[in-house]
């Protein structure tokens, strides 16, 4: 079995493939200051609950946004999975071809969602990924990463708003009843909820302008399936869109490692 781990700014999100089947996943917590140790325990507690051995677990693969964590997992894999793990990175075969002018500058988070998306839906594509930033990628009719755009998240968006704002409550973000609102919780939900679907399908539509071809639109992350309820562009939602990216960049690693190794 694999295991796939995407570390992001605020997540760390956790997937276990039987060959191509996502058999369970878990979303835990980013925190910069836990040890190698602190993750082992917690992945391996995971496993118990759902009564997967750690033995079960044959290869790994990792992909970060967080430069300090990286070693700290790698650590937890070698020492509590005796593995070492597939970090997406430089020298790794993905399959994707980046028309930027440095494709260093991709986030490893949007290499894996962009191979993801074009195993899945083929090009031209558009990929929305509600994470602490919210992230468009633009996918071409020649499945070729083009770009895209860069927005704050709603979760640091809404707490920079709570943060300056001495009398505004914390609220839920969800769907309001009615835009016009007749209490102060309601007012703040429709204006983060509102103003989030009009800037995903305002980005969006821009973009499409400068698509040959109108691209398929697909989000991710943990708000999208709240914001393309209302969203007039989202035309799918995929939770696990990243960690198919993962499963499919092992696949093409172990491929070539198999093809140099006569296996």
């Amino acid at each position: 079995m694999l295991l796939a781990i995407d570390i992001g700014n605020t997540n760390i999100m956790l997937g276990v493939y039987n060959g191509e089947i996502l058999e369970m996943w878990w979303r835990i917590s980013t925190s910069r200051n836990q040890t190698e140790d602190e993750y082992g325990v917690i992945i391996r507690n995971l496993f118990q609950q759902t009564g997967l051995q750690a033995e079960c677990i044959t290869s790994m693969i990792i992909s970060s946004v967080v430069p300090p964590l990286r070693f700290p997992l790698e650590k937890m894999a070698e020492k509590y999975f005796h593995l070492a793990p597939l970090i997406v990175g430089p020298g790794v075969k993905t399959g994707l071809n980046i028309v930027m002018d440095n494709p260093r500058e991709v986030g490893a988070d949007r290499v894996v969602n962009a191979v993801g998306g074009i195993e899945l839906y083929g090009g031209p594509l558009i990929i929305v990924d509600f994470g602490t930033a919210t992230t468009f990628c633009a996918i071409s009719e020649k499945e070729e990463y083009i770009g895209g755009s860069i927005a704050p998240g709603i979760g640091i968006s809404t707490e920079a708003l709570f943060q300056k704002a001495a009398k505004l409550p914390r609220v839920e973000i969800v769907k309001p009843r009615r835009v016009i609102a007749k209490d102060t919780i309601s007012s703040i939900q429709s204006g983060i909820y509102y103003g989030f679907v009009g800037q995903v399908d305002g980005i969006v539509k821009h973009m499409f302008k400068e698509f040959k071809q109108k691209p398929f639109v697909v989000a991710t992350g943990g708000l999208a399936g709240l914001i393309a309820k209302e969203s007039e562009t989202i035309q799918e939602v995929n939770y696990f869109l990243t960690l198919e990216g993962l499963r499919i960049i092992f696949n093409k690693n172990e491929a070539k490692e198999k093809s140099v190794t006569g296996g």
